[in-house]
């Protein structure tokens, strides 16, 4: 690490501490050359994600569209905002341990949905019919069968 005062390229590392609840290491140095001390931060150099829309354009992955439409789904639900974080996370991480650097929305969603289903059925059904955009009340109600055929298989 370069001095930012002599331009010295050798120091030592005085002291180390965990900053912004573990991502980044916080580095007191002191100057070989100089002897004077300033501070380094080190962070996980993230790739971002680029999410391919249904019309072609990409836009960088953003967690804050998960939340808001996980919270719109879950409107007058008895699911906590600790549950939707939770949710939103394992999502982002998901997306992130794919190793891609684009994924489409539709895999996104696919993956929202998959999760929403085990923490509130209710919520599935409105985050699904908005993202498959069931044009008439028979793909609503074929969605709404396979859920009930599904419970039935798990209470057997």
């Amino acid at each position: 690490m370069k001095c930012l005062y002599c331009g010295c390229e050798d120091s030592k590392v005085i002291d180390s501490r965990s900053a912004d609840e573990g991502r980044t290491i916080r580095r007191r140095r002191e100057c070989i050359g100089c002897g004077r001390r300033f501070t380094t931060y080190e962070t996980i150099e993230e790739t971002p994600v680029l999410v391919i829309k249904s019309t072609g354009n990409r836009q960088a992955y953003d967690i804050q569209k998960i939340k808001k439409s996980v919270i719109m789904a879950c409107a007058k639900r008895p699911v906590s905002m600790a549950d939707i974080d939770a949710l939103a996370e394992k999502v982002t991480k998901q997306v992130y341990n794919s190793m891609d650097q684009e994924i489409s929305s539709k895999d996104i969603g696919e993956m929202v949905m998959e999760e929403l289903k085990t923490l509130d059925k209710v919520a599935y059904i409105r985050f699904a019919s908005v993202y498959r955009s069931f044009t008439d009340e028979e793909s609503f109600m074929q969605e709404l069968k396979n859920i009930m055929d599904n419970k039935e298989s798990e209470n057997k």
